[in-house]
């Protein structure tokens, strides 16, 4: 079993690597990416605790990015669709092009995450600091939205309303998400800027829950309308892999979509999106739903791929 798509404190999950390592190691994982967002600063502890503990490491990170081919369009403006891109075994050299290319998502990161401070202030969030949200992660680099979310509900518990199982996703929905009261937009670079960067590299791209980011209602008819030429589309511009096996979706749907990325010609990649506490419905390994199972001959194409 592999899990191909995790988050450590470095960004926005809950676990260090260690902690993150040693619950994979406890499932029966075989092989683990952690994929910090924008960051690949975490691969030193993860390895370390990976290599302890006999479990393969796959060096990631998951990046925001702009796709022109396929803008939204919203009050009659169309404008860049923001999607997420996983890549795997990049470099870890800080001088090569790929990890400056990161060093920018960082920098894109910090400002919004101080307008975003401005913007929740202006809204009524008047105790939420930059100070308090470095405080809570320990470092500046690894802010998120999962940690505006968390500041957000202990500062101002009012604002937020009702206190209940689905007061986390509610946050989202109203606040932080992309139609939200408060969404501050992360990044311009799009996505050839970021692969043309690891030309050479052996850097291979997979698209992150694509579902989310090419599909507005989710059911197998738009599903199989759209994703065939957002798949040709992204296999031109450099992508091997789409996560079609993704811990957010149903069996059913992954069914659907491991086919149609088969018959794209390109890699099913997979993994949970583990978070942690920060998203408690989400279990390393195993999903949302429980039944995810990222088959071990993944792997072995996406080295194939390199």
């Amino acid at each position: 079993m592999l899990d191909l798509h995790t988050h450590s404190t470095f960004s926005d999950g809950s676990d260090t690597p260690t902690q993150l390592a040693e619950k994979a190691h406890d499932l029966g994982i075989s092989a683990i990416a952690l994929t910090d967002h924008d960051t690949t600063l975490s691969h030193a502890e993860m390895s370390a605790a990976c290599s302890k503990l006999g479990l393969e490491l796959v060096t990631g990170v998951e990046v925001s990015l702009r796709d022109t081919e396929f803008p939204r369009e919203r009050d009659g403006v169309k404008k860049p669709r923001n999607v997420h891109v996983l890549a795997y075994f990049l470099p870890l050299d800080a001088e090569h092009p790929l990890q400056k290319k990161l060093a920018l998502l960082r920098h894109d990161r910090d400002s919004r995450n101080h307008e975003l401070v401005n913007v929740l202030q202006e809204k009524g969030f008047e105790d939420l600091t930059l100070a308090y949200l470095t405080e809570m992660t320990g470092n500046v680099d690894s802010i998120g939205r999962p940690h505006f979310a968390r500041a957000m509900i202990e500062l101002h518990p009012t604002l937020i309303g009702e206190q209940n199982e689905d007061t986390w996703n509610r946050v989202f929905t109203d606040w932080l998400g992309t139609e939200g009261a408060a969404y501050v937009s992360k990044t311009s670079m799009p996505i050839e800027d970021f692969v043309d960067a690891a030309k050479g590299s052996g850097t291979v791209f997979s698209i992150a829950h694509p579902l989310v980011n090419y599909v507005d209602e989710i059911n197998p008819s738009s599903i199989e309308t759209e994703m065939p030429r957002v798949m040709a589309s992204l296999r031109e511009r450099g992508f091997a892999g789409v996560e079609a096996y993704y811990g957010g979706t149903s069996a059913g749907i992954r069914a659907l979509m491991v086919k149609l990325t088969r018959d794209a010609g390109m890699i099913p990649t997979g993994g949970s999106d583990y978070h942690g506490t920060y998203k408690t419905d989400v279990l390393l390994g195993l999903g949302r739903t429980g039944d995810l199972r990222v088959p071990d001959e993944v792997l072995a194409e996406l080295k194939s791929a390199r």
